[in-house]
């Protein structure tokens, strides 16, 4: 086994993260050792497992200021797209695993989140707002294509005429147009779609299980098509590496249907400094000092701030220059729209199995 925490390239194959680090709330560090008893064997590549969790409630609640709704779901914790920068990484360290690799092959799903989420709409308190979907982890990772949870959850939502925001770097979205493509009709859905860059080796790279720049930008095209309003999303911006393809991004998702646009500068809390740390020193270390350097002029000269209101776009000269660069590229796009919010007068719970019917 290795002392290193840093695992070898073959255990880590098509994974974002090289290491598997204790998480902050252990009280002590794991780290693999040989005895020297035995010869050592090449251990095997590092395999997805999937737990089930039978959730107690499926709606969370939340108060920043600078996040535009105040309710989610996440049907599954973990992700096995890996992006090396998520800034979901940490909340792994929460139930004792590393926010490294743990985050991106020991996952958890809630298959009885579409029936936790029936039982809370159907509260006489319940009053409805926009409840938004992958803001933390990703509801189409490619374990959604069995479980089919998320979908599950759509079914809920539109039965019930409730709105709904989704945020995706997954083609699989494709599937669920049918659904998107009717709400999003009535006012009841939209859909944001993540592209980080147009390079397909350095999307592979940084987002290995993420479907490559060319498949999101077709399912913009399909859930376009559908009737569901897709918001194209330069998240997050990397500057020094990926900000020099901000106007080709936003062109390309114009043109595949885009009618708006987004960005979120890079974020690195927690444990995720570190990570991007090896991560940019293993596949980009000519450029390790540029990007760090630039990192830090946004966020007063750390690796990241928390600021309410600063911390999704960073400060100083260069987030100022990022900021117009995107604003400019997309007024000249028409894509600098502000968006109707969605509708949640038509919300109307069905009647539930059992129930008298009105002879009204």
């Amino acid at each position: 086994m290795e002392t290193d925490p840093t695992l070898s390239p073959d255990r880590r194959k098509g994974r974002g993260a090289a290491s598997n680090r204790t998480g902050r709330f252990e009280r002590f560090e794991r780290t693999g050792f040989s005895d020297g008893w035995a010869e050592e064997e090449a251990l095997p590549p590092l395999k997805t497992e999937v737990r089930e969790e039978l959730a107690k409630s499926i709606i969370t609640r939340n108060t920043s200021p600078d996040i535009p709704f105040d309710r989610s779901i996440n049907p599954y914790r973990g992700c096995e797209h890996g992006c090396i920068y998520c800034f979901a990484r940490p909340s792994h360290a929460y139930w004792g695993l590393s926010p490294g690799l743990d985050f991106e092959t020991r996952l958890t799903a809630k298959p009885n989140a579409p029936a936790l989420l029936e039982a809370e709409l159907r509260n006489p308190r319940y009053r409805p707002r926009v409840i938004a979907i992958g803001t933390n982890t990703d509801p189409y990772q490619p374990i959604e294509r069995d479980r089919r949870i998320m979908r599950g959850v759509l079914e809920v939502l539109q039965a019930f005429q409730h709105p709904v925001g989704i945020v995706t770097k997954g083609t699989l979205v494709e599937r669920d147009a049918d659904i998107l493509g009717a709400m999003g009709q009535a006012g009841l859905a939209r859909v944001g779609i993540s592209v980080t860059t147009l390079d397909p080796g350095l999307a592979r790279k940084m987002e290995p299980r993420v479907p490559s720049p060319a498949r999101r930008l077709r399912a913009i095209e399909v859930l376009s098509r559908a009737g569901c309003e897709v918001r194209v999303m330069v998240s997050p911006i990397v500057p020094g590496l990926t900000d020099p393809e901000i106007e080709a991004i936003l062109t390309a998702a114009r043109d595949a249907g885009a009618v708006a646009a987004s960005f979120v500068t890079l974020r690195l809390p927690r444990e995720v400094s570190p990570l991007w740390r090896d991560w940019l020193e293993e596949h980009y270390p000519a450029r390790f000092n540029r990007v760090m350097e630039k990192i830090r002029e946004m966020h007063g000269g750390q690796d990241y701030r928390s600021d309410w209101g600063k911390r999704m776009t960073g400060t100083g000269t260069y987030a100022a220059l990022i900021r117009a660069r995107f604003r400019r590229a997309s007024r000249a796009l028409g894509l600098d729209r502000d968006l109707p919010p969605l509708r949640t007068d038509l919300f109307c719970p069905p009647p539930a199995k059992g129930d008298q019917l009105s002879l009204l």
